[in-house]
Protein backbone atom coordinates (compact mmCIF):
# COMPACT_ATOMS: atom_id res chain seq x y z
CA UNK A 1 0.00 0.00 0.00
CA UNK A 2 1.25 3.30 -0.14
CA UNK A 3 2.51 5.68 1.64
CA UNK A 4 1.11 9.25 2.29
CA UNK A 5 2.30 12.78 3.78
CA UNK A 6 -0.45 14.60 5.40
CA UNK A 7 -0.75 17.93 7.28
CA UNK A 8 -3.40 19.02 9.36
CA UNK A 9 -5.07 20.91 12.59
CA UNK A 10 -5.51 19.11 15.96
CA UNK A 11 -8.77 20.06 18.13
CA UNK A 12 -7.34 22.89 19.40
CA UNK A 13 -6.09 24.41 16.14
CA UNK A 14 -2.51 23.48 16.43
CA UNK A 15 -0.24 22.16 13.09
CA UNK A 16 0.48 18.64 13.28
CA UNK A 17 1.37 16.56 10.59
CA UNK A 18 3.02 12.89 9.76
CA UNK A 19 2.98 10.00 7.47
CA UNK A 20 0.09 7.00 7.06
CA UNK A 21 -0.12 3.74 5.21
CA UNK A 22 -3.42 2.97 3.50
CA UNK A 23 -4.93 2.17 0.76
CA UNK A 24 -6.31 6.05 -0.63
CA UNK A 25 -6.68 9.46 0.49
CA UNK A 26 -9.81 9.07 1.72
CA UNK A 27 -9.29 6.22 4.02
CA UNK A 28 -6.21 8.71 5.25
CA UNK A 29 -9.06 11.80 6.01
CA UNK A 30 -11.29 9.14 7.91
CA UNK A 31 -9.06 8.11 10.11
CA UNK A 32 -7.67 11.35 10.95
CA UNK A 33 -11.23 12.98 11.40
CA UNK A 34 -11.77 10.13 14.06
CA UNK A 35 -8.86 11.58 15.96
CA UNK A 36 -10.78 14.75 15.27
CA UNK A 37 -7.67 15.71 13.36
CA UNK A 38 -8.86 18.31 10.02
CA UNK A 39 -6.69 17.54 6.53
CA UNK A 40 -4.94 20.71 5.21
CA UNK A 41 -2.82 19.37 2.67
CA UNK A 42 -2.16 15.41 2.00
CA UNK A 43 0.34 13.57 -0.78
CA UNK A 44 1.35 10.31 -1.51
CA UNK A 45 5.35 10.05 -0.64
CA UNK A 46 6.87 10.31 -3.74
CA UNK A 47 4.28 11.54 -5.78
CA UNK A 48 4.25 15.58 -5.48
CA UNK A 49 0.58 16.71 -6.64
CA UNK A 50 0.48 19.89 -4.87
CA UNK A 51 -0.47 22.87 -7.35
CA UNK A 52 1.38 26.46 -7.80
CA UNK A 53 -1.05 28.85 -5.85
CA UNK A 54 -1.02 32.16 -7.99
CA UNK A 55 -3.22 35.27 -7.81
CA UNK A 56 -6.71 35.97 -9.64
CA UNK A 57 -5.30 37.71 -12.42
CA UNK A 58 -6.96 37.52 -15.71
CA UNK A 59 -9.98 35.66 -14.28
CA UNK A 60 -12.98 37.87 -15.29
CA UNK A 61 -16.26 38.19 -13.52
CA UNK A 62 -17.77 36.24 -16.75
CA UNK A 63 -15.58 33.22 -16.45
CA UNK A 64 -16.67 32.97 -12.73
CA UNK A 65 -20.52 33.61 -13.77
CA UNK A 66 -19.82 30.87 -16.01
CA UNK A 67 -18.20 28.46 -13.74
CA UNK A 68 -20.87 29.24 -10.90
CA UNK A 69 -23.90 27.97 -13.31
CA UNK A 70 -22.13 25.12 -14.31
CA UNK A 71 -21.02 24.15 -11.27
CA UNK A 72 -24.48 24.40 -9.98
CA UNK A 73 -26.25 22.43 -12.39
CA UNK A 74 -23.62 19.54 -12.01
CA UNK A 75 -24.56 19.32 -7.99
CA UNK A 76 -27.81 19.79 -9.04
CA UNK A 77 -27.61 16.29 -11.20
CA UNK A 78 -25.67 14.70 -8.20
CA UNK A 79 -22.27 14.04 -9.06
CA UNK A 80 -19.94 14.11 -6.52
CA UNK A 81 -18.25 17.55 -5.58
CA UNK A 82 -14.51 16.39 -6.14
CA UNK A 83 -15.57 15.56 -9.48
CA UNK A 84 -17.63 18.50 -10.22
CA UNK A 85 -14.42 20.43 -9.45
CA UNK A 86 -12.23 17.79 -11.34
CA UNK A 87 -14.22 18.31 -14.59
CA UNK A 88 -14.91 22.14 -14.52
CA UNK A 89 -11.30 22.82 -13.67
CA UNK A 90 -9.48 20.67 -16.52
CA UNK A 91 -11.81 22.15 -19.46
CA UNK A 92 -11.61 25.46 -18.21
CA UNK A 93 -9.40 27.63 -20.91
CA UNK A 94 -8.01 30.10 -18.87
CA UNK A 95 -5.03 28.76 -17.74
CA UNK A 96 -4.66 30.86 -14.03
CA UNK A 97 -8.26 29.80 -13.16
CA UNK A 98 -7.80 26.33 -14.17
CA UNK A 99 -5.11 25.98 -11.80
CA UNK A 100 -7.02 27.68 -9.08
CA UNK A 101 -9.79 25.43 -9.45
CA UNK A 102 -7.95 22.39 -9.34
CA UNK A 103 -5.79 23.30 -6.43
CA UNK A 104 -9.35 23.94 -4.77
CA UNK A 105 -10.46 20.21 -5.62
CA UNK A 106 -7.09 19.01 -3.86
CA UNK A 107 -7.87 20.50 -0.62
CA UNK A 108 -11.42 19.47 -0.58
CA UNK A 109 -10.26 15.50 -1.23
CA UNK A 110 -7.71 15.95 1.21
CA UNK A 111 -10.58 17.12 3.94
CA UNK A 112 -11.18 20.82 3.79
CA UNK A 113 -14.74 22.07 2.65
CA UNK A 114 -15.37 23.91 -0.45
CA UNK A 115 -15.56 27.18 1.25
CA UNK A 116 -12.67 27.11 3.26
CA UNK A 117 -11.13 26.08 0.03
CA UNK A 118 -12.19 28.87 -2.02
CA UNK A 119 -11.26 31.07 0.65
CA UNK A 120 -7.28 30.33 -0.11
CA UNK A 121 -8.33 31.75 -3.19
CA UNK A 122 -9.61 35.33 -2.36
CA UNK A 123 -8.73 37.66 -5.55
CA UNK A 124 -10.97 34.39 -7.57
CA UNK A 125 -13.68 33.83 -4.46
CA UNK A 126 -13.99 36.93 -2.26
CA UNK A 127 -15.78 37.38 0.90
CA UNK A 128 -19.48 37.15 -0.84
CA UNK A 129 -19.07 34.09 -2.64
CA UNK A 130 -17.15 32.13 0.02
CA UNK A 131 -19.84 32.90 2.96
CA UNK A 132 -22.77 32.08 0.52
CA UNK A 133 -20.65 28.72 -0.04
CA UNK A 134 -20.59 28.21 3.52
CA UNK A 135 -24.41 29.12 4.12
CA UNK A 136 -25.54 26.43 1.10
CA UNK A 137 -22.86 23.88 2.28
CA UNK A 138 -24.48 24.14 5.86
CA UNK A 139 -27.96 23.99 5.42
CA UNK A 140 -27.54 21.68 2.61
CA UNK A 141 -28.41 23.27 -0.43
CA UNK A 142 -25.42 24.45 -2.21
CA UNK A 143 -27.01 24.29 -5.83
CA UNK A 144 -29.29 26.48 -5.06
CA UNK A 145 -26.99 28.80 -3.20
CA UNK A 146 -24.68 28.40 -6.39
CA UNK A 147 -27.56 29.46 -8.79
CA UNK A 148 -28.11 32.57 -7.00
CA UNK A 149 -24.73 33.31 -6.81
CA UNK A 150 -24.52 32.68 -10.71
CA UNK A 151 -27.37 35.37 -11.37
CA UNK A 152 -25.81 37.77 -8.53
CA UNK A 153 -22.79 38.11 -10.62
CA UNK A 154 -24.49 37.99 -13.54
CA UNK A 155 -26.43 41.30 -12.72
CA UNK A 156 -22.92 42.62 -11.50
CA UNK A 157 -21.26 41.96 -14.77
CA UNK A 158 -24.16 44.12 -16.23
CA UNK A 159 -24.30 46.94 -13.98
CA UNK A 160 -20.31 47.03 -14.01
CA UNK A 161 -21.16 47.35 -18.08
CA UNK A 162 -23.49 50.20 -17.18
CA UNK A 163 -20.63 52.26 -15.19
CA UNK A 164 -18.48 51.72 -18.09
CA UNK A 165 -20.78 52.70 -20.57
CA UNK A 166 -21.51 56.08 -18.43
CA UNK A 167 -17.97 56.77 -18.49
CA UNK A 168 -15.92 55.75 -21.17
CA UNK A 169 -18.48 57.85 -23.73
CA UNK A 170 -17.81 60.91 -22.42
CA UNK A 171 -14.39 60.37 -21.75
CA UNK A 172 -13.70 58.98 -25.05
CA UNK A 173 -14.87 62.25 -26.83
CA UNK A 174 -12.95 64.43 -24.58
CA UNK A 175 -9.67 62.38 -25.41
CA UNK A 176 -10.62 62.72 -29.27
CA UNK A 177 -11.40 66.10 -29.08
CA UNK A 178 -8.25 66.78 -26.87
CA UNK A 179 -6.26 64.88 -29.90
CA UNK A 180 -7.87 66.77 -32.67
CA UNK A 181 -7.32 70.54 -31.49
CA UNK A 182 -3.92 69.53 -30.30
CA UNK A 183 -2.80 67.98 -34.06
CA UNK A 184 -4.33 71.35 -35.16
CA UNK A 185 -2.69 74.12 -32.96
CA UNK A 186 0.75 71.79 -33.70
CA UNK A 187 0.33 71.00 -37.14
CA UNK A 188 -2.14 73.48 -38.66
CA UNK A 189 -1.94 77.02 -36.87
CA UNK A 190 1.76 77.65 -36.99
CA UNK A 191 1.45 77.60 -41.08
CA UNK A 192 -1.33 80.03 -40.72
CA UNK A 193 0.84 82.18 -38.42
CA UNK A 194 4.15 82.43 -41.01
CA UNK A 195 1.58 83.39 -43.68
CA UNK A 196 -0.09 86.22 -41.79
CA UNK A 197 3.26 87.31 -40.67
CA UNK A 198 4.35 87.51 -43.99
CA UNK A 199 1.81 89.67 -45.18
CA UNK A 200 2.05 92.32 -41.66
CA UNK A 201 -1.78 92.32 -41.67
CA UNK A 202 -3.31 93.09 -38.38
CA UNK A 203 -5.00 90.35 -37.08
CA UNK A 204 -8.06 90.02 -34.98
CA UNK A 205 -8.29 89.29 -30.90
CA UNK A 206 -9.47 85.51 -31.73
CA UNK A 207 -6.66 84.70 -34.59
CA UNK A 208 -4.25 85.88 -31.57
CA UNK A 209 -5.73 83.85 -29.12
CA UNK A 210 -5.24 80.76 -31.49
CA UNK A 211 -1.86 81.40 -32.34
CA UNK A 212 -0.73 81.97 -28.71
CA UNK A 213 -2.25 78.49 -27.88
CA UNK A 214 -0.44 77.17 -30.66
CA UNK A 215 2.84 78.77 -29.49
CA UNK A 216 2.09 77.10 -25.88
CA UNK A 217 1.62 73.72 -27.46
CA UNK A 218 4.55 73.74 -29.52
CA UNK A 219 6.92 75.24 -26.82
CA UNK A 220 5.46 73.41 -23.64
CA UNK A 221 3.37 70.43 -24.97
CA UNK A 222 5.77 67.65 -23.33
CA UNK A 223 5.50 69.58 -20.66
CA UNK A 224 1.72 69.67 -20.54
CA UNK A 225 1.54 65.94 -21.16
CA UNK A 226 4.06 64.90 -18.48
CA UNK A 227 1.58 67.14 -15.91
CA UNK A 228 -1.62 65.95 -17.24
CA UNK A 229 0.16 62.06 -16.46
CA UNK A 230 1.79 63.56 -13.32
CA UNK A 231 -1.74 65.18 -12.09
CA UNK A 232 -3.76 61.20 -13.17
CA UNK A 233 -1.03 59.56 -11.01
CA UNK A 234 -1.51 61.38 -8.05
CA UNK A 235 -5.03 61.39 -8.23
CA UNK A 236 -4.57 57.39 -8.25
CA UNK A 237 -2.11 57.59 -5.20
CA UNK A 238 -4.68 59.97 -3.50
CA UNK A 239 -7.27 57.51 -3.53
CA UNK A 240 -5.30 54.86 -2.15
CA UNK A 241 -5.68 56.73 1.02
CA UNK A 242 -8.62 56.49 3.22
CA UNK A 243 -9.29 60.82 2.82
CA UNK A 244 -8.56 60.92 -0.57
CA UNK A 245 -11.38 57.52 -1.52
CA UNK A 246 -14.11 59.80 0.96
CA UNK A 247 -12.94 62.40 -1.07
CA UNK A 248 -13.66 61.71 -4.88
CA UNK A 249 -16.12 59.41 -4.07
CA UNK A 250 -18.18 61.57 -2.53
CA UNK A 251 -17.33 64.18 -6.08
CA UNK A 252 -18.35 61.23 -7.95
CA UNK A 253 -21.72 61.13 -6.49
CA UNK A 254 -22.42 64.63 -6.33
CA UNK A 255 -21.50 65.11 -9.92
CA UNK A 256 -24.51 67.07 -12.28
CA UNK A 257 -25.34 64.26 -14.54
CA UNK A 258 -23.18 61.14 -13.24
CA UNK A 259 -23.83 61.50 -9.70
CA UNK A 260 -27.15 60.07 -10.56
CA UNK A 261 -26.36 57.24 -12.05
CA UNK A 262 -23.71 56.46 -10.09
CA UNK A 263 -26.37 56.42 -6.83
CA UNK A 264 -29.02 54.15 -8.36
CA UNK A 265 -26.16 51.64 -9.19
CA UNK A 266 -25.10 51.96 -5.76
CA UNK A 267 -28.85 51.44 -4.49
CA UNK A 268 -29.24 48.52 -7.03
CA UNK A 269 -25.34 47.03 -5.41
CA UNK A 270 -26.16 47.28 -2.10
CA UNK A 271 -30.21 45.90 -2.32
CA UNK A 272 -29.13 43.04 -4.51
CA UNK A 273 -26.10 42.02 -2.38
CA UNK A 274 -27.72 41.98 0.75
CA UNK A 275 -30.80 40.43 -0.14
CA UNK A 276 -28.95 37.78 -2.20
CA UNK A 277 -26.84 37.37 1.06
CA UNK A 278 -29.94 36.88 3.36
CA UNK A 279 -31.96 34.89 0.92
CA UNK A 280 -28.94 32.32 1.23
CA UNK A 281 -28.70 32.59 5.30
CA UNK A 282 -25.93 34.41 6.03
CA UNK A 283 -26.09 36.30 9.18
CA UNK A 284 -27.42 40.29 8.61
CA UNK A 285 -24.46 41.64 10.58
CA UNK A 286 -21.54 39.53 8.30
CA UNK A 287 -24.18 40.08 5.39
CA UNK A 288 -23.72 44.33 5.94
CA UNK A 289 -19.93 43.83 6.15
CA UNK A 290 -19.59 42.09 3.45
CA UNK A 291 -21.79 44.39 1.06
CA UNK A 292 -19.76 47.49 2.58
CA UNK A 293 -16.95 46.14 1.35
CA UNK A 294 -18.12 45.35 -2.32
CA UNK A 295 -20.05 48.58 -2.27
CA UNK A 296 -17.32 50.57 -4.14
CA UNK A 297 -17.83 53.59 -2.56
CA UNK A 298 -16.45 55.13 0.55
CA UNK A 299 -19.63 56.91 0.97
CA UNK A 300 -21.86 54.08 0.34
CA UNK A 301 -19.46 51.77 2.74
CA UNK A 302 -20.05 53.97 6.02
CA UNK A 303 -23.53 54.31 5.43
CA UNK A 304 -24.13 50.76 5.50
CA UNK A 305 -21.31 50.15 8.49
CA UNK A 306 -23.56 52.80 10.14
CA UNK A 307 -26.67 50.71 9.50
CA UNK A 308 -24.86 47.32 10.81
CA UNK A 309 -23.63 49.36 13.84
CA UNK A 310 -27.50 50.47 14.21
CA UNK A 311 -28.61 46.74 14.11
CA UNK A 312 -25.98 45.62 16.82
CA UNK A 313 -27.04 48.33 18.85
CA UNK A 314 -30.52 46.68 18.53
CA UNK A 315 -32.18 49.52 16.04
CA UNK A 316 -33.76 49.10 12.81
CA UNK A 317 -31.60 48.78 9.56
CA UNK A 318 -33.43 51.80 7.88
CA UNK A 319 -32.52 54.61 10.48
CA UNK A 320 -29.36 55.33 9.69
CA UNK A 321 -29.96 54.56 6.13
CA UNK A 322 -32.74 57.65 6.57
CA UNK A 323 -29.78 60.04 7.76
CA UNK A 324 -27.47 59.40 4.57
CA UNK A 325 -27.58 61.05 1.18
CA UNK A 326 -27.69 57.91 -0.90
CA UNK A 327 -30.76 56.46 -0.44
CA UNK A 328 -34.24 58.26 -1.08
CA UNK A 329 -36.81 58.08 0.95
CA UNK A 330 -38.76 55.63 -1.14
CA UNK A 331 -36.14 53.01 -0.43
CA UNK A 332 -36.08 53.69 3.37
CA UNK A 333 -39.94 52.89 3.67
CA UNK A 334 -39.72 49.42 1.53
CA UNK A 335 -36.56 48.45 3.12
CA UNK A 336 -38.41 49.89 6.74
CA UNK A 337 -41.49 47.87 5.84
CA UNK A 338 -39.51 44.37 4.70
CA UNK A 339 -38.09 44.52 8.32
CA UNK A 340 -41.45 45.01 10.17
CA UNK A 341 -43.51 42.28 8.04
CA UNK A 342 -40.04 39.64 8.15
CA UNK A 343 -39.46 39.84 4.71
CA UNK A 344 -36.68 42.03 4.28
CA UNK A 345 -34.88 39.75 1.54
CA UNK A 346 -37.96 39.82 -0.60
CA UNK A 347 -38.08 43.65 -0.35
CA UNK A 348 -34.22 43.96 -1.05
CA UNK A 349 -34.65 42.24 -4.00
CA UNK A 350 -37.72 43.99 -5.63
CA UNK A 351 -35.44 47.25 -4.94
CA UNK A 352 -32.74 46.16 -6.65
CA UNK A 353 -34.73 44.94 -9.59
CA UNK A 354 -36.47 48.44 -9.64
CA UNK A 355 -32.96 50.07 -9.70
CA UNK A 356 -31.18 48.10 -12.14
CA UNK A 357 -33.94 49.01 -14.51
CA UNK A 358 -33.69 52.77 -13.82
CA UNK A 359 -29.83 52.59 -14.25
CA UNK A 360 -30.79 51.14 -17.53
CA UNK A 361 -32.74 53.96 -18.42
CA UNK A 362 -30.52 56.46 -16.78
CA UNK A 363 -27.33 55.45 -18.76
CA UNK A 364 -29.78 54.96 -21.92
CA UNK A 365 -30.72 58.49 -21.32
CA UNK A 366 -26.93 59.38 -20.24
CA UNK A 367 -25.53 58.85 -23.33
CA UNK A 368 -28.26 60.15 -25.45
CA UNK A 369 -28.27 63.10 -23.91
CA UNK A 370 -23.95 63.82 -24.00
CA UNK A 371 -24.08 62.25 -27.46
CA UNK A 372 -25.50 66.03 -29.40
CA UNK A 373 -23.89 67.87 -26.31
CA UNK A 374 -20.40 66.27 -27.25
CA UNK A 375 -20.97 67.10 -30.56
CA UNK A 376 -22.12 70.54 -30.70
CA UNK A 377 -19.12 70.93 -28.20
CA UNK A 378 -16.48 69.48 -30.85
CA UNK A 379 -17.86 71.36 -33.53
CA UNK A 380 -18.05 74.74 -31.09
CA UNK A 381 -13.82 74.38 -30.38
CA UNK A 382 -13.10 73.09 -34.02
CA UNK A 383 -15.42 75.53 -36.01
CA UNK A 384 -14.04 78.44 -33.40
CA UNK A 385 -10.09 77.50 -34.83
CA UNK A 386 -11.29 77.30 -38.44
CA UNK A 387 -13.28 80.68 -37.97
CA UNK A 388 -10.36 82.21 -36.00
CA UNK A 389 -7.78 81.52 -39.16
CA UNK A 390 -10.33 82.76 -41.94
CA UNK A 391 -11.00 86.19 -40.08
CA UNK A 392 -7.81 87.63 -41.45
CA UNK A 393 -8.27 86.35 -44.85
CA UNK A 394 -11.92 87.66 -44.89
CA UNK A 395 -10.20 91.18 -43.96
CA UNK A 396 -7.95 91.33 -46.54
CA UNK A 397 -9.97 90.40 -49.03
CA UNK A 398 -12.45 93.15 -48.11
CA UNK A 399 -9.35 95.48 -48.34
CA UNK A 400 -8.62 94.59 -51.80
Amino acid sequence: MPNFEWKGKNRAGQAVSGALTADNKATIVSLLRKEQITVTSIREKGKEVAIPRLRGIGVGKKEISIFTRQFSVMIDAGLPLVQCLEVLGTQQENRTFQRILLQVRQDVEAGATLSEAMKKHPTIFDNLYSNMVAAGEAGGILDTILQRLATYIEKEVKLRSQVRSAMIYPAAVIVIAAAVVSIILWKVIPTFASLFSSLGAELPLPTRITIALSDMVLRFGWLMIILVIAIFLLLRQYYKTENGRHTIDGILLKLPILGVVFKKIAIARFTRTLGTLITSGVPILDGLEITAKTSGNAVVEDAIMTARKSIESGKAIADPLKGSDIFPPMVVQMISIGEQTGALDAMLNKIADFYEEEVDRAVEGLVSLLEPLMIAFLGAVIGGIVISMYLPIFDLINKF
